[in-house]
Parts: C-alpha cells; sequence; structure tokens
C-alpha cells in the first residue's frame, strides 16, 4: 500500500447538519462518544496499511486539525509516512472549494510532489469499515484506470442513492442518481440488489491529473467527481466497480452516510444494541480516537428507589458522571453529568453537556457545552418541542443547540478548567 496516496475529503460545511455544523467541520461530529467521525476514516486507512494521507480541510477547520495532530500523529515521517492536514492554499485558483474534484485540482502540486502512482479519493465522514488494500488489488486485476466501490442496496432503497450500471466484465457504462422510476438497473455482483457508489475513487495517479485539469476547465462544471470527473471518463478510460467487502463482520453489510441529521442519529442509536450493528469493539479492526483525558465514568446514588444512577443499552463515555438519573438506549460524550431524578432515553448527548435535576430527554440531540436546567421536558411531546421554538426535524428528532430556547452556554474556559481539576 506504499504506491498508494490517500485524499480525504474533510473541507465541506455539512449544511444538512445544521445547527450542529454551525461552528464545527462534519467530519468533527462525535460519534459512539468518544469518536469523531473522520477517525472512521481514517482508522480504515492505517488498518488497510496506507502510511501517506492529506486531509483536505475548509470549512471552521481549527477543531479538526488540532485534532489530527493531537490523535493522529501516529506515523513515522523519517520513513516518509504522514497524516497531513492540508489547509486551502488557492494555489492554482483564487477561489475556495468549488466542489470535491476542484479540492483535489487546487492540491495537484502535493499530488505529484508524492510520485505515487495510485491516488485513493475518500470522504471524511461516512460510516463504514473496508480494506482497501482488496480494493487495490482488484484495481490492478482489472487493468482499470479508475475503480469505484459500491455496495449492495435492496431496489426498494435505490431511489436514495446513486445506482452504478456495470456491463458482465464489471466495467462502469452508465449511473442514475437516486432513481424514481421504481426499476433501477440491478447489479452484476448480485441481481437481487442494486449497486450503490459509496463515495470512493481509486485512480491511476496520471489519470487523475488528466481529468481534474480537464474538469477544471469546463466552465459548465460543477467540479465533483460523482457528478462530472466519473461520467466524463465513461467510453474513454477504463472505469470499474468494486464490490464492497465489509470488515464489520455482520450478516448485513454496514455503510453510511451521516449527511442528515436524522440518518446521523440513527448511526449512533445503531451503536447501543446488545449486539450492535456496528461494531467498536473488534482487536481486529481498532477504531482510533484521541485518548481520553477526562477520569473514568460515575454513577452515583442509590437511595432504595428514591434515586439510582444507572445506564442501560448505552455508551457513556469518559468523565460522564450519572448522579441519581437514569440512562436508557443513549450515547454520551465525555464530560456529560446526569443529575438526579433525570431520565434520558433514546438520546445523543454531545461533550460537557450538562442535564438539570428533575428534567426528562427523549428521543433528542443536545450539542455540545450546553446546561439544560432542572425540570426540563425535550422530546415527549414534539408539537410542544416546536411551539417552544425548539429545532425538530421531520421525523420528530429534537435538536437542542446554542440558540435553543431555555439552554444556557458553558464557557468554554470553564470546560477546560473542570478537565484540568480532573485529571488532578
Amino acid at each position: 500500500m506504499d504506491r498508494v496516496l490517500a485524499i480525504l475529503l474533510a473541507g465541506g460545511a455539512g449544511e444538512r447538519l445544521a445547527p450542529l455544523t454551525l461552528e464545527h467541520p462534519k467530519p468533527m461530529m462525535p460519534f459512539g462518544g468518544i469518536y469523531r467521525l473522520i477517525d472512521i476514516t481514517l482508522s480504515n486507512c492505517v488498518n488497510s496499511g496506507l502510511t501517506k494521507i492529506f486531509v483536505l480541510t475548509q470549512h471552521k477547520a481549527l477543531s479538526l486539525n488540532r485534532h489530527i495532530r493531537e490523535a493522529w500523529n501516529i506515523l513515522s515521517p523519517e520513513l516518509g509516512q504522514f497524516i497531513e492536514a492540508v489547509p486551502p492554499t488557492r494555489r492554482l485558483r483564487d477561489t475556495w472549494y468549488l466542489g470535491t474534484a476542484d479540492a483535489v485540482y487546487q492540491n495537484m502540486q502535493s499530488i505529484e510532489e508524492e510520485g505515487a502512482p495510485y491516488t485513493l479519493i475518500l470522504s471524511a465522514d461516512h460510516i463504514y469499515k473496508m480494506n482497501y488494500e482488496h480494493m487495490l488489488e482488484w484495481h490492478i486485476e482489472r487493468g482499470a484506470d479508475v475503480t469505484l466501490a459500491t455496495t449492495q442496496v435492496d431496489p426498494e432503497e435505490a431511489s436514495r442513492f446513486g445506482i452504478v450500471d456495470m456491463d458482465e466484465r464489471f466495467r462502469v457504462v452508465g449511473f442514475e442518481e437516486k432513481p424514481q422510476h421504481g426499476r433501477p438497473q440491478r447489479s452484476r455482483f448480485n441481481p437481487d440488489a442494486c449497486s450503490a457508489s459509496m463515495g470512493v475513487y481509486l485512480f491511476a495517479t496520471d489519470v487523475l491529473l488528466e481529468a481534474l485539469v480537464e474538469d477544471a476547465e469546463n466552465e459548465d462544471s460543477t467540479h465533483d467527481f460523482g457528478r462530472d470527473v466519473l461520467p466524463r471518463l465513461l467510453g474513454r478510460r477504463t472505469v470499474v466497480a468494486y464490490d464492497f467487502i465489509d470488515e464489520n463482520k455482520k450478516e448485513v453489510r454496514y455503510w453510511r452516510d451521516v449527511g442528515t441529521l436524522d440518518a446521523y442519529y440513527e448511526a449512533n442509536m445503531d451503536l447501543v444494541a446488545v449486539t450492535p450493528i456496528f461494531n467498536l469493539y473488534d482487536p481486529d479492526w481498532p477504531i482510533r480516537t484521541a485518548p481520553p483525558k477526562h477520569p473514568p465514568a460515575k454513577f452515583v446514588f442509590a437511595d432504595e428507589g428514591r434515586r439510582m444512577g444507572v445506564a442501560l443499552d448505552s455508551l457513556i463515555s469518559h468523565g460522564c458522571i450519572i448522579s441519581g438519573g437514569r440512562v436508557v438506549h443513549s450515547v454520551l460524550s465525555p464530560g456529560v453529568r446526569v443529575n438526579s431524578h433525570c431520565v434520558v432515553e433514546n438520546c445523543v448527548l454531545f461533550p460537557n453537556v450538562v442535564v438539570g435535576r428533575y428534567s426528562r430527554i427523549r428521543r433528542a440531540i443536545i450539542d455540545q457545552n450546553l446546561r439544560l436546567p432542572e425540570h426540563t421536558e425535550i422530546g415527549l411531546d414534539v408539537e410542544a418541542d416546536i411551539r417552544a421554538g425548539h429545532f425538530v426535524t421531520e421525523s420528530g428528532l429534537v435538536v437542542v443547540h446554542r440558540d435553543s430556547p431555555g439552554v444556557e452556554c458553558i464557557p468554554q474556559r470553564s470546560v477546560r478548567v473542570a478537565a484540568m481539576v480532573a485529571r488532578g
């Protein structure tokens, strides 16, 4: 895998995840308590043996840059290995990135300097486990110029994806974006399924550079890999599909594009089952992140039924204190405190959330560094939440953020001081 340069696209604003992405980029969204979304793709890279990785950043990237520096400083520069955050430099165009292809185009010089014969393009905000070495082997065996990874989806779900059409040799002959006609093209890998593009592309580097220059010169292009670059290569270059091999070791393949609030919430909920759909506990495919900066989680009070600090079917991170409250089927990020007589059900709580006494929170996402006052009720009555001015998705998921009614923002300095005290 030392012949492959990996490029993670991590500069998107994540507009469909607003208001949670107003201050941080989408790849830095918490996932599974202690992780960030980008940790999943970076773990795939390291577990696959990739050691040359550019992370293209842009939107509010300070926290992302820090995370890469602190959590992913694990490779050896002396051996030519790196995981490096690359900010926009406007080297080839006096604009910010205009699309996924333009982001890579504006970093062509860095790609050329590395001299790797293959370049792997990845999204930094998808949830899946994949060994990219298998994809490289398929690419070489097929004599491909470009290989795109696909995953099998039920034809009834095809309208949610970009569907790939291929011939009997698995060469891609067309794309259909979110087909609505009810007759989507069936997969050559499985006639009972459709092949959906995963947004994972392996290029021969010389082909990639040529295609990027052509796309940059096209004034009608949206400068997107899936929408512009790949369709123009069909019939001119050997573009093949690769059938995703899931390292998650479950009966059903797992790949999630968490591009919406509901999809993001459901991906977190996938983790809290007794037998989770997405396995964080596989020692053969570890998911890495920054080492914890908090003490162990703590559960306090057992007053013979009057109050009890307890969590069931939940992920509870370092530094959490369940102080006489009850947490069920939820994900708590580091530093969360749930106070006495509270009930938190089917929720995702971001770092340093404080839930006041006697509160009841159900099916909600609570943004980081927020304090909910005593007797808060959220998620029990969607209509009441809407009337109160809360952000509610079409499915009824409540998103509590810094501008939500009744919440208090915890100053960052207070959070840092608390962490320092906890560390002693």
